[in-house]
């Protein structure tokens, strides 16, 4: 892989990934971004519903339909927030918490595998490359648009 640029990598390690989780959520009638939405749903207290979209790095557009399908399938319910008149929290169903579950146990599946097989050294440097990455993204240290602007 020393010819393929970081972004290449990135992306195709993500979408080897992403086919992954999918492929196992099909097999219980599901999908990976369920899942992930079931991961990050307090158990306990619930999650407001505004929070749901920034935790996970979705688009609220993307989130409500997830959301909805959640909802059908009886994996959530949506309650009006007490400290919010105008909020939503969603709570996990006993079925979502049971879904919650395999979730949860597949995701601890593959992080034990890749940690079977990789350093901690390396997994250590994995984690400092990602979050350098995620930070110059976030601080805009990449493409300054004004020094970028074509004239």
């Amino acid at each position: 892989m020393k010819d393929k640029t970081i972004d290449y990598v990135l992306r195709t390690t993500w979408l080897a990934v992403n086919k992954m989780y999918n492929e196992e959520a099909l097999q219980f009638g599901t999908t990976m971004a369920t899942g992930f939405a079931l991961l990050s749903i307090d158990p306990e207290n619930g999650t407001p519903s505004t929070s749901l979209g920034p935790k996970m790095g979705m688009e609220a557009t993307s989130l409500s339909r997830t959301l909805k399908t959640m909802e059908e399938k009886g994996l959530i319910e949506r309650k009006p927030n007490p400290e919010d008149g105008r909020g939503v929290l969603i709570f996990l169903t006993e079925f979502g918490r049971e879904k919650r579950a395999y979730s949860k146990e597949k995701v601890l599946t593959f992080n034990d595998t890749i940690r079977d097989n990789v350093s901690a050294d390396e997994l250590k440097n994995f984690y400092k490359v990602s979050e350098v990455i995620n930070n110059m993204i976030s601080n805009k240290q990449i493409y300054n648009h004004k020094e970028h602007i074509l004239k």
